[in-house]
């Protein structure tokens, strides 16, 4: 009888082990079936693993992130910058994405060149000195 307990017990664990396995190799987080608390979480957490010795590229970003809350794009001597701005954090509960409630990405030609408060200095900078 305590063979047949323990065996069943393995058999359930085995059984919980390879559905867990399955769900994290094969369940792809999609930003855009979220709640936006989850999404919040989802974005703070991939932007914050994002290092900038490693290149990135735009499209992937947003395949990773889905479409950004609020972006911004200016031309300088023929170089494209884009601002794109995803909520990581709300401040208040009024429905309205604000720039305040987001991290920065910016991104040089579609390379993504900083993040967060030096994304949007980077940016400014670049709109003082250049043409839209």
């Amino acid at each position: 009888m305590k063979l047949k307990s323990v065996g069943l017990f393995i058999a359930g664990f085995v059984v919980y082990l390879l559905t867990t396995l399955a769900v994290l190799l094969f369940y792809k987080d999609d930003p855009a079936q979220m709640s936006w608390q989850h999404r919040e979480n989802f974005n703070a957490k991939v932007i914050g693993r994002y290092n900038l010795n490693i290149t990135h590229f735009q499209d992937d970003i947003i395949s990773r992130l889905g479409g950004p809350d609020i972006t911004e794009a200016i031309e300088v001597n023929g170089e494209v910058y884009q601002l794109l701005y995803y909520r990581t954090h709300r401040k208040l509960p009024d429905g309205i994405t604000t720039e305040d409630e987001c991290t920065a990405l910016l991104f040089a030609q579609r390379q993504l060149i900083a993040i967060g408060d030096d994304a949007v200095t980077q940016y400014l900078q670049h709109t003082t000195h250049g043409s839209s």
